[in-house]
């Protein structure tokens, strides 16, 4: 299993033979709605689209996850595989061959690669995105959750080599923290027993500005983590890549289990 962070919540994924595009912002600027004044982020490098991409999987429908002039850029012939609300996006900007996947369901890739998608973040009054897990034929297994939103339906694939996920907390004024790490992060480590865990949404090269900006304070450090981390599964490596950085990740064999 290889790992290279494209800065963000984006991934490039590769497992199983496949090469996954997670969650991608590689092209423009990101806004919600266009509201530059409220939010922006920009890269102040360009980042070049990997090649080859097998499948783009994306958590959620909201543009920092399923990234408008991103996907527009992409091949509109690549598989798209997403939350419900990330399906309507890609159905709409012309992508080819789109599979929707609602909690505890799973898509099976060339009889090699098994996705199931768990609850994840709730966006919305009404709206809960998705965590996924991957798994090849070989017994590896990825985690990903972006907003540290886990679901104890995760223990039901216990245990899970590879855990990407907020590790710190980012709060706002009156609302809290809306990515929660720290303690979220510990609990969904105990449940899943990872050997290796990945921090997403973390420092990289993006420039955020904008009025919501200003409110936007971390809390804690992954230092810090590192610490507490040692003290709950001493066996578990925490990597910190740098954006364009592919890790190869570093697996014991476990008891191969891809079922459909």
């Amino acid at each position: 299993m290889h790992l290279t962070w494209l800065d963000s919540n984006s991934w490039l994924i590769e497992i199983a033979g496949a090469r996954i595009l997670l969650d991608p912002w590689l092209v423009g600027d990101l806004m919600f709605g266009n509201t530059p004044w409220f939010f922006k982020a920009s890269h102040l490098q360009p980042i070049p689209i990997p090649e080859n991409i097998d499948l783009i999987l994306l958590s959620q429908g909201l543009p920092d996850h399923a990234h408008p002039e991103t996907l527009k850029a992409l091949d509109p012939s690549i598989p798209v595989v997403g939350s419900p609300n990330a399906a309507k996006v890609a159905t709409s900007l012309g992508f080819h061959s789109v599979t929707a996947l609602p909690h505890t369901e799973t898509f099976l890739w060339n009889n090699q690669l098994k996705i199931q998608a768990f609850p994840g973040s709730l966006v919305g009054p009404q709206l809960i995105e998705n965590a996924f897990v991957l798994q090849d034929q070989a017994g590896a297994s990825l985690y990903y959750e972006p907003h540290g939103n886990h679901s104890a339906q995760v223990k039901s694939v216990a245990p899970v080599d590879v855990v990407i996920a907020p590790l710190i907390d980012f709060k706002l004024p009156l609302v809290g923290a809306f990515i929660q790490g720290g303690d979220r992060a510990l609990d969904l480590i105990q449940w899943l027993q990872p050997q290796v865990v990945v921090p997403t949404l973390t420092e990289g090269e993006a420039q955020y500005e904008g009025f919501l900006n200003r409110f936007i304070s971390a809390e804690g450090s992954l230092d810090e983590f590192r610490d507490r981390l040692a003290q709950v599964l001493p066996a578990a490596q925490l990597l910190t890549p740098r954006p364009g950085q592919r890790l190869s990740i570093p697996l014991q064999a476990r008891q191969p289990s891809l079922q459909a």
